[in-house]
């Protein structure tokens, strides 16, 4: 309707506004008199009608002199409401005095209803006009509700309420202080009475106005909010706004990020520095999502430089880019080398390392999708076990001080060819370690993170908003995860606590269960899931059965006697490690099998060799049985709540 107004011609605007002045000046006049008159005594002469005259061209004359009618009619204002009324009451004194001049009959009161009627038909159109084409009598905005009755809600509001997009119904605030009272005409409600909200307006978007919240209180929010299916959005930061690179209306999505997330834990500044500051640092693998991660973590530790590899051009050019404009913004002049390279090829190893004079490594080049990994064994095993024994043997040649190895959780116990090979790529470190050489290996192994290619996350939120299924491989599948900041944190923290050979493990908080981590997304996306309890949702879940080599449950540890470092999140594993002529005997039956292209064997070789890899069939009932452990020590509600409280 908005945009049909906006397409009528300004000179038809101005006329009709001409008008309708006209006609409501003309009403006032006259209806004033027979109000004060009444029917019978009403007498209008030449010389009250030259009073009309005189009031109707100077108040229509002042109209358009003092600019009226170059006001947007539907953003009128309060400033532009007290100019009517002061042209008015200019009127109203225009009224006696042209009464005295033609000698006509002006009894007082006249000019004073004329006033009042005047103010009404003129002022209160242009109002009421501006009420209608704001509310949602006449766009389809969508109904929100702002959590958070402070300053931020408050410009919030005012801003949407001048937009064309959101409508804003109220607010709910925890302080009770606040409950039962009004911040710009909006009620303010406690956080109990979303429900009754969602049934007097239905379904409604809830904007986060609230700066600085923590992970608790943001759980306790998505508590209450989550079971409604109420799209939850948040206004962008306040450091963001105040710079101006966004709006406080530009609303961003509360991310899953931020909901499994933990309250984070200070890092210790000498541990995360150790390895980077003033040295020479490399990250294989730089244009994958832990890679990154760290590239960004260790650039906040001023190395002296920061060599980036990676086999895809595309994803080297992307991180590239981006901690070029990362520095920009620093005015850091740290230099950054991006080189496309194989870490299976040693002697390009050898090359870089040697003529960047590298320190540390973050050794995190690894192909880590179980199913793909699981059909491409050669390729699986070329990466992750051969390209770390080359990568690992150039920098003991080259005297790289630090080698930091990413590992998995599927190392443990593995029941893949991906976990089998990180597990074996752990054996490989671990043998090089006590041999003579200075460099010090260490091996860093966590579960699941965030947001990471592959990730359930990003898959299941392109599912959802295509309409669905979301694709589930078991009901009971549970695992852990944790936030690629976080992670990456940890890992070089960790790093710099080995003394050689180490395999430290991260504290991976509460698993999660896959099923209630869908719930979550669904409903935070306000949408409903569609099964037997709610037959009539938006988004149904699909159980696809369990891929090749996947577990129901993940570990970290292959024992219990793991012990504390002087960081809590992180622990040391006591686990059992070969010797280099042990390894050194399944490395050369594996070159012999890769020269043959001989999968079965490779396959026969992993599982003979000491890493207890056992293929899915063999571990299904153990893993669920492992599962089910895990979910009687949580209550039902403990469980409904468990993704936002990881």
């Amino acid at each position: 309707m908005i945009r049909k107004i906006d397409l009528i011609p300004s000179s038809a605007k101005l006329f009709f506004a001409l008008c309708y002045d006209f006609s409501a000046i003309g009403l006032a006049f006259f209806l004033a008199y027979f109000l004060r008159l009444g029917a019978s005594h009403l007498d209008i002469t030449t010389a009250e009608l030259s009073v009309f005259t005189f009031v109707l061209l100077g108040t229509m004359l002042m109209f358009y002199c003092l600019g009226t009618y170059r006001t947007v009619v539907r953003y009128f204002s309060a400033k532009e409401t007290l100019k009517v009324v002061g042209i008015l009451l200019v009127s109203c004194v225009l009224f006696y005095i042209a009464g005295h001049f033609f000698n006509a009959f002006v009894p007082r009161s006249v000019p004073i209803v004329f006033f009042a009627i005047a103010a009404l038909l003129v002022g209160g159109a242009r109002a009421a006009f501006a009420l209608i084409t704001n509310d949602k009598w006449f766009d389809e905005r969508e109904p929100v509700v702002i959590y958070g009755a402070g300053n931020t809600g408050r410009q919030l509001a005012l801003t949407l309420i001048n937009g064309n997009k959101y409508q804003p119904i109220g607010f709910v605030d925890e302080k009770s202080r606040y409950h039962g009272r009004e911040l710009i005409g909006l009620k303010i409600y406690p956080l109990t009475h979303v429900e009754k909200l969602v049934t007097r307006y239905g379904q409604f978007k809830v904007l986060l106005a609230i700066e600085n919240v923590s992970k608790k209180r943001l759980q306790e929010i998505l508590a209450t909010i989550e079971p409604h299916a109420l799209e939850l959005l948040a206004v962008p930061d306040m450091a963001d706004i105040v710079s101006g690179k966004r709006k406080i209306d530009q609303l961003r999505e509360v991310s899953v990020d931020e909901l499994l997330g933990r309250e984070p834990v200070a890092p210790i500044p000498e541990l995360l520095s150790s390895n980077i500051k003033d040295k020479v640092v490399m990250v294989s693998g730089a244009g994958g999502s832990i890679g990154k991660e760290l590239c960004r973590q260790i650039i906040l530790q001023h190395p002296s430089k920061l060599v980036l590899l990676d086999v895809s051009e595309a994803f080297l050019y992307e991180i590239h880019q981006e901690l070029s404009h990362f520095l920009n913004e620093l005015n850091s002049d740290i230099p950054l080398i991006p080189l496309i390279g194989n870490v299976q090829n040693g002697i390009l190893m050898t090359t870089i390392f040697h003529t960047h004079q590298v320190q540390t490594i973050y050794h995190a080049a690894a192909y880590k999708h179980v199913p793909l990994v699981e059909n491409n064994v050669i390729a699986g095993i070329s990466n992750n076990v051969l390209g770390t024994y080359e990568i690992a043997q150039a920098a003991i040649y080259c005297d790289v001080e630090t080698f930091v190895l990413i590992s998995t959780d599927k190392a443990v116990r593995p029941t893949n060819v991906m976990g089998a090979t990180k597990r074996l790529a752990e054996l490989v470190l671990q043998s090089l370690a006590p041999r003579d050489h200075n460099t010090r290996f260490v091996m860093v192994r966590f579960g699941n993170v965030l947001g990471s290619s592959g990730s359930v996350v990003p898959l299941f939120k392109r599912q959802i908003k295509a309409g669905g299924p979301i694709t589930i491989t078991h009901p009971d599948i549970i695992r852990y995860f944790m936030t690629i900041p976080e992670a990456a944190q940890l890992v070089i923290q960790a790093g710099a606590m080995g003394k050689g050979g180490d395999v430290f493990v991260l504290d991976m908080g509460k698993p999660v269960k896959i099923v209630d981590l869908a719930y979550n997304m669904t409903h935070l996306m306000g949408l409903t899931i569609k099964d037997d309890n709610n037959p009539d949702g938006d988004i149904e879940i699909h159980y696809t059965g369990l891929r090749p080599g996947e577990k129901l449950y993940e570990e970290l540890l292959i024992d219990d006697h793991a012990q504390a470092t002087k960081h809590q999140r992180i622990m040391t594993a006591n686990e059992r490690a070969l010797s280099w002529p042990d390894v050194s005997k399944i490395l050369n039956a594996i070159n012999d099998a890769m020269r043959a292209e001989d999968t079965v064997t490779l396959r026969k070789i992993l599982m003979e060799a000491p890493l207890e890899y056992r293929p899915e069939n063999e571990t299904t009932n153990q893993a669920t049985n492992q599962a089910n452990k895990v979910e009687p020590s949580t209550s039902d509600n403990e469980q409904a709540a468990l993704v936002s409280s990881c």
